[in-house]
């Protein structure tokens, strides 16, 4: 398993849990993008639409032997899943009110998988307890390597 890209900033703003594996359905090119790690999560997002996952605003590189018309970096690709896991992302995000992020895009036997998880948003708040917490480990850590 070769981990192409993290989403950061989806465990900086939200807090994930119920991780799942996907495929991605790619065109053309796209692959050979992926591959290179030419992938951008950043504001990406999973919508279920009529019985399928579709990921939204999933920046992928063009390669250089594709013409402008074929080139739509941040167009919509559908998720490959189960019917069953996309009936129990949907249910959870009407009833609990949770996101679908992806959290990582990485090549598994040769294909592209994405990691979708659950999301439940951060507050401000919860996310300086967070930096407080981590500034106060690595403090921490110094502080036992110097000794």
């Amino acid at each position: 398993m070769k981990i192409i890209t993290n989403n950061k900033k989806a465990y900086h703003n939200f807090f994930v849990s119920d991780l799942l594996e996907a495929g991605i359905e790619l065109r053309g090119g796209e692959i050979k993008s992926v591959c290179s790690g030419k992938v951008s999560l950043s504001d990406s997002y999973v919508e279920i639409k009529n019985g399928e996952a579709i990921l939204k605003n999933c920046y992928i590189a063009p390669t250089e032997n594709l013409s402008p018309a074929e080139s739509l970096t941040k167009r919509s690709r559908r998720l490959l899943l189960h019917k069953a896991e996309i009936l129990k992302l949907e249910r959870k995000v009407k009833e609990k009110g949770f996101s679908i992020v992806p959290t990582k895009v990485y090549l598994n036997k040769g294909k592209a998988k994405v990691e979708i998880g659950l999301a439940k948003g951060k507050k401000l708040y919860d996310k300086r307890d967070v930096l407080k917490d981590r500034a106060i480990r690595r403090d921490i850590d110094r502080a036992i390597k110097n000794v």
